[in-house]
């Protein structure tokens, strides 16, 4: 595993928070969670009713009750467990527009724009999961709940619905008691999900409401830091980091006062910088993937699973937009990042592209097969092979390449793997081209549901219930 700190780093990273906590405490904007806080050992300020401390000995309370591992699944069952040392998952994530190849402009996200972006996505073996978008078409209190259902209609890898209210994140539950066909969602934790810190150190009611609404039920949780350097947090790479020790460790206490043992994944891979010259906020930058291999490290030196965001600030699907993507791949899956978002996004996050997402699982990929590394055993070393053929250069006839040549060598389909003959006549391609028209081949299928017709009737009359109530 590649490491940006030692473990001296990630111990005075961690003092660092926990004095932050403890001398400027958090901020709750929900008076209903103060004799919660107090009962768990926390110490009000004198003037400010809405700011707390958190004490050592609270922090390290809750995350001895919080797992160091958990395992999720998708629709179809199968699982995966959640843990330092496991393979990196990858995600798509949210955004506002949508944006095909070859166009300069991008449009809203609507419900037909997501359904075919999470078509496509279904579709891609290193796609693990997907993030729940904005819906332009739909009204914000209802977005959470309706994309929901919609990327359950058209796939069934696991799902990371975005919370809007908490309203939404009930309705969730209700809709997943028919996805399960009333099976136990522990058994079955096909979602998991997640929300941020307003930084500096402050939660908002809306996250607090989640918290609180989805307990109960061993959903894994997300506590997400979102510093921005040089705005929100100090520019310097490890006041940020302390800053987000701080406020990940705060959001697991609260998540471990109202449901002990609940599955929290530590992420302080949602950092930011702050470009200086534009006052934009950067996510492409090698400042971010330092800060999110960084935040995986911490994450493991707490022995919790971690997440991260790797993304670029290309306005298009570009070069710019597959160099940076690639760079922030590979440092997340050589950091050991459990959960890393972004699968199909450009422009800061702002964007989902079809094509994007299609070249990022070929990214996904090639990373994992580097990651995978080489194999050294009797079998891998061949020395009998190679005594046994000589100096004859007849490897492609012997029976240990047919039985071993599939594991060793990785056969894409999107890249170009032909002399310029062999390219020319399959059209000229470049990769951005061959993306386009593999997402083209995808969406002139029908769409086809993988609910039964009695879940999808149940899911409808549920949502027109909702839409109508909310």
């Amino acid at each position: 595993m590649f490491g940006i700190l030692s473990e001296q780093d990630c111990a005075r990273i961690h003092a660092a928070g926990l004095e932050i906590l403890a001398t400027v405490g958090i901020r709750i904007h929900d008076p209903s969670w103060k004799a919660r806080l107090l009962e768990g050992g926390a110490r009000p300020d004198e003037k400010d009713d809405t700011r707390f401390y958190i004490g050592e000995d609270m922090v390290r309370r809750a995350l001895e009750t919080c797992p160091t591992s958990f395992c999720i699944k998708d629709r179809s069952g199968r699982g995966v467990e959640v843990k330092n040392g496991a393979r990196t998952l990858y995600y798509t994530s949210n955004g506002m527009n949508y944006q095909r190849y070859g166009q300069r402009t991008c449009a809203p996200i609507t419900r037909r724009t997501l359904a075919d972006f999470v078509r496509v996505a279904d579709t891609l073996k290193n796609v693990d999961g997907l993030v729940g978008t904005a819906i332009d078409d739909v009204a914000p209190q209802h977005r959470d709940f309706v994309g929901f259902k919609l990327m359950a209609q058209h796939s069934t890898k696991h799902l990371r619905p975005c919370i809007y209210t908490p309203t939404g994140a009930k309705v969730i539950l209700e809709m997943t008691d028919i996805l399960l066909d009333g099976k136990p969602y522990r058994d079955n934790a096909f979602f998991t999900l997640g929300y941020s810190c307003v930084s500096p150190l402050t939660w908002s009611r809306t996250a607090l409401e989640l918290f609180e609404a989805t307990a109960g039920h061993g959903i894994a949780m997300m506590i997400n830091s979102e510093p921005m350097a040089g705005g929100t947090s100090p520019v310097t790479l490890a006041g940020s980091l302390a800053l987000a020790d701080a406020e990940v460790l705060s959001g697991i206490v609260l998540n471990q006062l109202v449901e002990p043992g609940r599955p929290c994944i530590y992420n302080a891979g949602f950092a930011h910088v702050l470009d200086m010259r534009t006052l934009l906020t950067l996510t492409g930058a090698p400042e971010n993937a330092l800060l999110q291999a960084a935040g995986a490290q911490m994450a493991a030196f707490h022995h919790l699973p971690s997440a991260g965001w790797p993304l670029s600030d290309s306005a298009m699907l570009d070069g710019q937009a597959v160099y940076e993507k690639f760079g922030m791949l590979m440092a997340h899956t050589l950091s050991g990042v459990n959960m890393a978002w972004g699968m199909g996004n450009i422009e800061t996050s702002r964007t989902i592209s079809p094509e994007a997402l299609v070249i990022d699982d070929e990214m996904a990929g090639w990373i994992g097969r580097f990651h995978r590394g080489i194999a050294v055993d009797e079998q891998h070393l061949a020395v009998d092979v190679i005594r046994e053929m000589g100096f004859g250069a007849a490897y492609l006839e012997c029976d240990h390449t047919l039985d071993f040549y599939r594991e060793e060598i990785r056969y894409p389909t999107l890249p170009n793997r032909f002399p310029r003959k062999g390219w020319e006549d399959r059209g000229s391609r470049s990769l951005e081209e061959s993306a386009a028209a593999y997402v083209d081949g995808v969406l002139q299928k029908p769409a086809e549901s993988t609910l039964s017709p009695g879940q999808l009737e149940k899911l409808d009359r549920l949502e027109a219930h909702w839409l109508e109530k909310l």
